[in-house]
């Protein structure tokens, strides 16, 4: 609490009072909030925010829930977007707390509490003062109390949040997480646009959106009212412009989701409570909070942040385009040195050559360096500039940009080369050039999945070292390949013969 206000006027120290006392009061036991067995605060944030603050000043739940023990409640709506308890009091009487938004508690009052006792409302200047708040990205909560004589029969929203008596503003500042600025902007970079729906005022909406970098401090804010206003077309129109929302419901929500939607958009949609499941669920992608979640929220979501951290999403969205590029590199190299493969055997009769291959080293070449070479892209870091480039339509072929004339025109290469050695050599032993035919198929492989590594970045600016699991299982397979070549046991299973070594330098 860095800052009290006290009968309107700002001071260093917690004021007095009666009307002071009664705020302290609220802030202690109109929540949810409660202390667990090691005395921390657990519940919403918002309401374990007010019991800390309450704390702060000397006063304790346990005590307050003593003095002011509570008979009824009236949750929090987003509709009402107002919370009253009601409160037990000497001679049977009734106090009811109500806390809620100031444009719509104020309205609700009648009186102002002062140190001195009830005194006209104005509601312009507090109004005004609540703004101020706002701007300065404060989260502001009106809090209003009535008395009763008796328990009252009607415990109803209409008949219990009326005539209140306003006793204060309380201010909470819910500061952004340090990693949610570069995220947005990591976001913006990928081709995301983020944008910021949330319940507050439209002020604080435009102060922290300002703050994060999603908008400057002079960007337009849309509120709930206003899109229940607009017909379905305005409101695509709107939607599509619009980055920052604030006082929305959940109805507001759902619409905005499904309009994105509409225009061929992804949406991911985060949120945490009951109310946020139906657009979770209408969303491509819900996420929810796994800390501060519900698990209505959970259930509807695909995605479940164990952090609550905003920039867990974006090292997800990093994450995934890796993912999505190492089965791209996977896929190419497969198709393209079965291509060749197949190519190697298909056109040898057309060209007048016997069979390059017997079935044995062609288990081999499938088994090995379609294998161990071919795991070990999924070890691929991920490219520098894979958050610098715009998402992929979600109805692009995992063969487009070109993949699938890659691998065609590759395997032809990778064919000639073999046949045109087996050609060259063909006058000689037929285990020589079988064996080179082989031995150049499982070296081009080789060669190919250090080449395939980036779409974009050769291999000379990549460094060898730079995937040392692919280095690896191409060394392993290259060294394996030898024993197949040199070693005589193997020489019989394989069908091979050893290699002079300018015939070797040639494969």
């Amino acid at each position: 609490v860095e800052q009290y206000y006290c009968d309107g006027a700002p001071a260093a120290a917690p004021g007095t009072g009666a009307a002071w006392d009664l705020l302290l009061e609220a802030m202690t036991v109109s929540h949810d909030a409660t202390t667990d067995g090691t005395g921390l605060p657990v519940g919403d944030p918002t309401e374990v925010a007010l019991l800390i603050a309450a704390r702060e000043t000397g006063r304790q739940r346990a005590a307050g829930d003593a003095r002011l023990p509570r008979i009824a409640e009236l949750p929090f709506d987003s509709g009402r977007k107002c919370m009253t308890t009601l409160h037990r009091l000497a001679a049977g009487r009734v106090l009811s707390i109500t806390k809620g938004a100031p444009e719509v508690l104020l309205p609700r009052c009648t009186r102002e509490r002062r140190g001195g006792g009830p005194v006209t409302l104005d509601r312009a200047a507090l109004l005004a003062s609540s703004e101020r708040m706002a701007a300065d990205g404060l989260r502001v909560l009106a809090v209003g109390i009535r008395h009763w004589p008796d328990t009252p029969r009607d415990v109803t929203a209409g008949a219990i949040e009326q005539e209140l008596d306003f006793l204060g503003l309380i201010g909470l500042l819910d500061p952004p997480r340090p990693e949610a600025g570069p995220a947005i902007a990591s976001c913006r970079e990928a081709g995301i646009v983020p944008v910021m729906i949330t319940g507050d005022h439209p002020l604080t909406a435009r102060a922290v959106a300002a703050r994060l970098g999603l908008t400057d401090a002079r960007a337009a804010v849309v509120t709930g009212a206003e899109l229940e206003r607009l017909p379905d077309a305005a409101f695509d129109r709107l939607v599509a412009e619009t980055r920052v929302y604030a006082r929305v419901s959940p109805e507001h929500k759902l619409r905005i989701v499904s309009a994105l939607q509409r225009q061929g958009q992804i949406v991911a949609m985060t949120g945490d409570g009951v109310n946020d499941a139906p657009a979770l669920r209408r969303a491509d992608i819900g996420v929810a909070m796994g800390l501060a979640g519900t698990d209505v929220a959970r259930e509807a979501s695909a995605m479940v942040l164990l952090d609550d951290n905003f920039a867990t999403v974006v090292r997800a969205v990093r994450e995934g385009r890796r993912i999505y590029d190492n089965l791209r590199r996977f896929v190419r190299y497969v198709l393209t040195t079965n291509s060749g493969e197949i190519l190697t055997i298909f056109l040898a009769p057309f060209l007048g050559l016997p069979m390059p291959l017997v079935p044995i080293q062609i288990l081999w070449i499938n088994l090995l360096t379609d294998g161990l070479p071919g795991l070990a892209l999924a070890a691929e870091p991920a490219e520098k500039n894979i958050m610098r480039r715009p998402p992929r339509p979600p109805v692009e072929s995992i063969f487009a940009r070109g993949l699938g004339l890659h691998a065609l025109l590759v395997g032809l290469l990778m064919a000639g080369l073999a046949l045109g050695a087996q050609a060259w050599y063909l006058g000689q032993d037929p285990a020589l050039w079988q064996t080179m035919v082989f031995t150049i198929l499982c070296f081009a492989q080789l060669g190919h999945v250090l080449a395939v590594r980036s779409e974009e970045t050769s291999l000379f600016t990549l460094g060898l070292a730079s995937n040392r699991p692919l280095l690896g299982a191409v060394l392993l397979t290259a060294a394996l390949q030898l024993a197949v070549v040199y070693v005589p046991a193997l020489n019989a299973l394989f069908r091979t013969t050893p290699l002079p070594a300018w015939d070797l330098a040639v494969c």
